[in-house]
């Protein structure tokens, strides 16, 4: 599951992503939701997350993206209002594929010094478009 900030603006430095990171795990834990691997940029988040019998994609991002939300504005992490994006973007993972997506995820820093997180994701949509 991926997700933004609110027009992508560069809001989660590093230790402030860090600590949004933590808060969502634990968040995510105290919901019996399993978030397997976190991760992200300033402007956005990845997650791996293992969906139980009755949960929802959709539940799982409304728990998380609004909690974790008004969490931030809460204990002012940023400053102004912080919001996230509505929509979000998920996709299954087949059994094979977690090690890789569990990599990814963790080398979020790595992987954006060479490609932006806005370059990624035009190339994202140009190909879905073309599929």
């Amino acid at each position: 599951m991926v997700w933004t900030t609110k027009n992508r603006t560069p809001l989660l430095k590093k230790i402030v992503r860090s600590t949004v990171f933590k808060h969502i795990r634990d968040n995510a834990r105290n919901k019996k939701i399993f978030v397997d691997s976190i991760g992200g940029g300033q402007e956005h988040i990845h997650l791996l997350i293992s969906l139980g019998a009755k949960q929802t994609i959709s539940e799982i991002a409304q728990l998380l993206k609004g909690e974790s939300s008004f969490w931030i504005n809460k204990e002012k992490l940023v400053q102004g209002k912080f919001e996230w994006q509505d929509d979000y973007y998920s996709v299954s993972v087949g059994e094979g594929e977690v090690d890789r997506v569990r990599q990814y995820i963790q080398n979020q820093d790595e992987h954006h010094r060479k490609k932006t997180f806005s370059e990624e994701y035009q190339k994202f949509i140009t190909k879905r478009l073309r599929s």
